[in-house]
């Protein structure tokens, strides 16, 4: 079998391929979407390409703002070469806005303006419905040493400022995000997996009468409209944007 076409992992809305260079792989979007850790699924066609197009555009202004990422290039309409990296099995969030569960875990109204950004920690583990970890526990699970930890962080609110201010120019407000890292063969942590409405919620600033309207996997999640036409929307303002600048 070529060494290229050999699979290392398919994901919920991935595909990992390995490459000539063992330091890289191929990662391929697929069109699935899925919720409630897989309880929900659906086939959209289309969303494989469109979340290549955004997250390869969102990973090209992040390395430009020095965020160091696993992302090298754009193959093909829906596939990106990266660095291989060791997941650490860390979902970090990083929450703008009140939202989802942060909600429904404590007496916050949705919607409501946080006093500073608040980063929560799950443990990557369907098995375990990736429960929120505290810094004890990540340290007690040998996750990731404490100097690790906290450079995620660093990471992790650089690329909110940096984000912040890019979709405010597109007229979206960013509520919250996932991320993940990974650890490249020289043992630098960099951000791997993907940006894109998968892992962050968009709503639109243009809306009237104050009415929230997603942009985001929240249309699928919570049956709110057109997914399709949700990430069109998200994709053509950030290639406008980008034409424009």
């Amino acid at each position: 079998m070529d060494k290229k076409c050999e699979l290392i992992y398919e994901g919920k809305a991935k595909i990992i391929f390995a490459n000539e260079n063992p330091e890289l792989v191929s990662i391929v979007f697929k069109d699935d979407a899925t919720a409630f850790n897989a309880k929900k699924k659906q086939t959209f066609k289309g969303k494989g390409i469109l979340n290549c197009s955004i997250s390869s555009n969102i990973f090209d202004l992040l390395i430009k703002n020095k965020i160091p990422t696993h992302y090298i290039k754009k193959i093909n309409e829906n596939s990106i070469l990266a660095k291989k990296v060791e997941i650490i099995p860390i979902e970090v969030v990083l929450r703008n806005i009140a939202y989802g569960s942060l909600c429904r875990q404590t007496d916050i109204e949705p919607g409501t303006n946080l006093k500073q950004p608040l980063i929560d920690f799950y443990y990557k583990n369907d098995n375990l419905n990736d429960p929120l970890l505290t810094s004890d526990r990540i340290f007690l699970l040998d996750l990731i040493e404490a100097e690790g930890l906290q450079k995620i962080k660093e990471i992790t609110y650089k690329i909110n400022n940096i984000l912040k201010d890019f979709f405010l120019e597109l007229n979206l407000t960013l509520v919250d995000f996932k991320l993940e890292f990974g650890k490249d063969s020289s043992g630098q942590i960099i951000l791997a997996d993907e940006f894109s409405p998968d892992n962050c919620r968009l709503w639109d600033r243009n809306t009237k009468n104050g009415k929230i309207e997603s942009l985001d996997k929240d249309r699928f999640r919570n049956d709110l409209g057109d997914l399709i036409e949700a990430y069109s929307e998200i994709d053509n303002r950030i290639n406008n944007f980008i034409g424009f600048t």
